[in-house]
C-alpha cells in the first residue's frame, strides 16, 4: 500500500505506461494551475519496479491503486507549455458607449459611471422602454473611407474600427503587418444580430417601393460574417476568416474557436471578438416583445442592476470588443507586447429552452468546469469572475447558483457585472467584457457593479458593490450565455514566461 501511495502522488501518466523505458528518469512537479512547486527528479526504474511489484502482490490492490492514480491524473490541472500552443493577447480594440479608447473605457468603468440614457436615434416615445446604452458621436475617421462609411451598417463599422485599433495595439500597423505571413492570420468576429439597420431599411424599401429599390448591398451588409470578411479583405488576411452567431454568447465562442485554430497550428494570429448595433426600432421592439427589457424610464441610469432584488430586465447596449490572439512563439519572435494569456475556454448547450436558463445550472456549471480543464488551472486559483449578469430576474440567480456548484469556497473571489454600466451589448458583450477582464488583470483594480441597493441574499460572492476594489487577479473567467441555451466561458491570466 505504501508503494501505491507513493505512486499516487505523481501527476504524470508516464509512470503508468507499460511501455515506459525502465531506465529513464522522469522530471515532475506538482502543478496547481499556474504555480508549480519545485520540480524533482525521481528514478523511474524504482517506481516502475514498485508498480510491477504491486501488480504481482495483489490484484485487488492493483485495481484500487490504478483507480486512485487515474482519478488523481484526470483531476490534476495541466498548463500548456508548448509556445506554439500557448495563446497570448497582444492587442485590444473596442468601440463602446464610453468611446473607442481601451484605457478611457476602463477608467470610466472603474469610476462607476453609468452610460445609460434616453434613446435619441429614433422616436422611442411610444415604446415601453425608451433608454439604452446608445453610442453617440461615433467617428471612424482614419479607419474607414468616407464613401464606405456612409454605406456600411454600424455593426460592420464598429468591427472595422475596433479590429484595426486592436492590431495597432498589437504593434501590427500596416507596415509591420506586411512583414508577417498573412496566410497565417485569421479573423473571427461574430455578431448576434448582424447588419440590422441595413436589413430593416431594405425590408421597408421592399414594402414601400418594390424590389427594384433595394440596394445591392442589402444582403452583403446584413449577413453576420461581413465584418470579418471586410476586415480580412482590406488587410489581406488569408487565414481562417468567418463569423459565429450564438446570440449573446457570440464573442466568447469566437475567442474559443480562434484560440483552437492557433493551438492546432492553423494560424499564428487571430483577430477575434464580437460586434453589435441593434438599438433601432425593430431591435428594441423585438426585445420588448420578449418582455426582456427594463422599463425604468424614470431613472435609466439605475435600470441595469444585476443581483439587486428590484431588477426587472436588461438594458440594451451596443459596440464591439476585439482581441488580437497570438501563439506565444510567434509573439516572442516578433517582439510583440504581451498583455495577458488566454488560458482556455469551453462551450456547452443547456438543451432546455429558447430563452430561459436551466434552473439546475447544469449547462453553465459544466461549461465552467470544462473551461478550467481546458485552461489547465485549478478551481482554487480562480479569484475573479466577470459575470454574464444581465439584470434579469431568473438569469442572475441561475448563474450564481451554477458558480456555487463549481466554486465551493468563494471567499477570495471578486465578481462584477460590466453590464451594470454599459448595458447588455448582445453579441459584442463578451468582447467588451473580455477587455474589462484583461484590464482587471493588468491594473490590479476591479471595476464596481453599480446600482447595488438591495442585494439578493442568495448572492454571497463579493460583487464589488458600487465602488472599485484593488485585487490581484490570479485567474479570471468571463461568462457569456445566449438565447438558445448557448453557454461560453473563457479564462485569462497574467502572462508568465
Amino acid at each position: 500500500m505504501a508503494t501505491l501511495c507513493c505512486m499516487k502522488s505523481s501527476v504524470h501518466t508516464g509512470l503508468l505506461q507499460r511501455h515506459a523505458p525502465p531506465d529513464s528518469r522522469i522530471s515532475f512537479g506538482d502543478y496547481r494551475g499556474l504555480r508549480a512547486t519545485d520540480a524533482s527528479e525521481t528514478d523511474a526504474s524504482f517506481l516502475w519496479a514498485s508498480f510491477c511489484f504491486s501488480e504481482h502482490t495483489s490484484v485487488h490492490m492493483k485495481g484500487l491503486g490504478a483507480r486512485m492514480i487515474t482519478s488523481q491524473i484526470a483531476n490534476a490541472p495541466r498548463r500548456e507549455k508548448d509556445p506554439r500552443k500557448r495563446v497570448v493577447i497582444t492587442g485590444m480594440g473596442l468601440v463602446s458607449v464610453f468611446g473607442n479608447d481601451v484605457d478611457i473605457y476602463y477608467e470610466k468603468l472603474l469610476e462607476g459611471q453609468s452610460a445609460i440614457g434616453p434613446i435619441d436615434r429614433f422616436d422611442a416615445s411610444k415604446f415601453p422602454t425608451r433608454f439604452a446604452g446608445q453610442i453617440r458621436n461615433f467617428s471612424s475617421e482614419g479607419y474607414i473611407d468616407g464613401k464606405n462609411d456612409r454605406r456600411l451598417d454600424d455593426c460592420i463599422r464598429y468591427c472595422l474600427v475596433s479590429g484595426k485599433k486592436a492590431l495597432e495595439d498589437a504593434d501590427l500597423c500596416r507596415d509591420k503587418l506586411a512583414k508577417v505571413n498573412k496566410q497565417r492570420v485569421g479573423v473571427l468576429v461574430g455578431s448576434g444580430m448582424g447588419g440590422l439597420t441595413v436589413f430593416s431599411d431594405g425590408v421597408q424599401a421592399l414594402n414601400e417601393t418594390g424590389y427594384k429599390k433595394l440596394t445591392p448591398f442589402f444582403i452583403p451588409y446584413s449577413i453576420t460574417n461581413m465584418g470579418s470578411a471586410l476586415l480580412a479583405i482590406e488587410l489581406g488576411l488569408m487565414g481562417p476568416s468567418y463569423s459565429i452567431s450564438t446570440a449573446c454568447a457570440t464573442s466568447n465562442y469566437c475567442f474559443y474557436a480562434a484560440a483552437n485554430h492557433i493551438r492546432r497550428g492553423e494560424a499564428d494570429i487571430m483577430v477575434a471578438g464580437g460586434t453589435e448595433a441593434a438599438i433601432i426600432p425593430v431591435g428594441v421592439g423585438g426585445f420588448v416583445a420578449c418582455r426582456a427589457l427594463s422599463q425604468r424610464n424614470d431613472d435609466p441610469q439605475t435600470a441595469s442592476r444585476p443581483w439587486d432584488r428590484a431588477r426587472e430586465g436588461f438594458v440594451m447596449g451596443e459596440g464591439a470588443g476585439i482581441l488580437v490572439m497570438e501563439s506565444l512563439e510567434h509573439a516572442m519572435k516578433r517582439g510583440a507586447p504581451i498583455i495577458a494569456e488566454y488560458m482556455g475556454g469551453a462551450v456547452t448547450c443547456d438543451a432546455y429552452h429558447m430563452t430561459d436558463p436551466r434552473s439546475d445550472g447544469l449547462g453553465v456549471s459544466t461549461c465552467i468546469e470544462r473551461s478550467l480543464q481546458d485552461a489547465g488551472v485549478s478551481k482554487e486559483e480562480v479569484n475573479y469572475i466577470n459575470a454574464h449578469a444581465t439584470s434579469t430576474v431568473v438569469g442572475d440567480l441561475a448563474e450564481v447558483n451554477a458558480l456555487k456548484k463549481v466554486f465551493k469556497d468563494t471567499s477570495e473571489i471578486k465578481m462584477n457585472a460590466t453590464k451594470s454600466m454599459i448595458g447588455h451589448c448582445l453579441g459584442s458583450a463578451g468582447g467588451l467584457e473580455a477587455v474589462a477582464t484583461i484590464k482587471a488583470i493588468t491594473t490590479g483594480w476591479i471595476h464596481p457593479t453599480i446600482n447595488q441597493f438591495d442585494p439578493e441574499p442568495a448572492v454571497t460572492i463579493d460583487t464589488v458593490p458600487n465602488v472599485k476594489k484593488q485585487h490581484e487577479v490570479h485567474v479570471g473567467i468571463s461568462n457569456s450565455f445566449g438565447f438558445g441555451g448557448h453557454n461560453s466561458v473563457v479564462v485569462f491570466a497574467p502572462f508568465r514566461p
